[in-house]
């Protein structure tokens, strides 16, 4: 099995794990200096993201545009732009349409896709780029395992910011990730 052991991995963030306000929070606080991770995304999925937030959220474009602008301020060595005869060789990835994610992992040294779509992303295929496939709560809980105290504090920083408990950040991301929030709470 394909390890991430030993320094900081570089983790591809796929869309579906961006869009939730509260995990994307979560996850792009543990990528902050002293940071956990690397994050890296490709224009492609910040479009993604962009029409999701506005067609199936209800997002108004001003406000989907803000929070990718910080998305992109806070993280601007995230960005990766693989190149386009890169997808077309991907032929290992069931859906065209996400040849893409896998190309900006490849492009970005990334050694874990953390995405939510498992199925898409087979971990076999990916395991000859040296890539390991993670959900977001399989990702989250690693990083609680590689550094508990850390990650409870960028908790509670986020319930800071805020103005809640921890305990509220835990039960909003239980919906998205509940091993993770269930690690949390024991560990409590």
């Amino acid at each position: 099995m394909i390890s991430y052991q030993g320094g900081n991995p570089a983790a591809l963030l796929d869309a579906c794990v961006l869009v939730p306000m509260c995990l994307c929070d979560t996850l792009l606080r543990l990528a902050k200096e002293p940071a956990m991770y690397r994050p890296v995304w490709s224009d492609a999925i910040i479009e993604e993201i962009g029409n999701t937030l506005e067609q199936k959220l209800g997002l108004t474009s001003e406000q989907s545009s803000r929070r990718i602008g910080q998305m992109s301020r806070a993280f601007p060595d995230a960005i990766i732009q693989p190149r386009e005869s890169l997808h077309e060789t991907l032929t290992g990835i069931p859906d065209p349409d996400d040849r893409h994610v896998l190309a900006a992992a490849i492009a970005g040294r990334a050694n874990v896709v953390v995405t939510n779509s498992l199925r898409h992303f087979p971990q076999e295929y990916l395991a000859q780029f040296g890539i390991l496939r993670q959900s977001a709560d399989e990702f989250l809980m690693t990083q609680f395992q590689r550094n508990s105290p850390l990650v409870i504090e960028r908790l509670d920083e986020q319930a800071a910011d805020i103005r809640r408990r921890r305990a509220d950040v835990i039960s909003v991301l239980k919906r998205v990730v509940p091993k993770f929030a269930d690690l949390v709470e024991s560990a409590s």
